[in-house]
């Protein structure tokens, strides 16, 4: 078993409230989870602009989680209301000690 986790960094444009943020924020995590992966907003909480968005999946090989987490970077990247200012990923196998 394979475990791929993902934080994605995002800068989000004109956002003036954690509201506005939200709108953002939560759209985003829907189209994510169309990958049938878990994810959520793992940090960044206070502040309006930006967002700290995770995104984990289970595989029987690491290359098809390794491929998910590509589709996901992807999606994350290609929307033009904000910007994507880095991803941090980890890969874990249950063979790890």
């Amino acid at each position: 078993m394979w475990i791929a986790a993902a934080e994605f960094d995002i800068l989000l444009g004109d956002v003036r409230s954690l509201k506005q943020k939200r709108a953002l924020v939560r759209p985003l995590i829907a189209e994510i989870r169309r990958f049938e992966v878990s994810v959520a907003e793992v940090g960044h909480h206070d502040l309006h602009r930006r967002a700290l968005v995770g995104a984990a999946a289970v595989s029987s090989s690491a290359a098809h989680a390794g491929e998910v987490l590509d589709r996901i970077e992807a999606v994350v990247a290609e929307h033009p209301e904000f910007e994507l200012l880095s991803v941090h990923r980890t890969l874990h196998s249950s063979f790890d000690e």
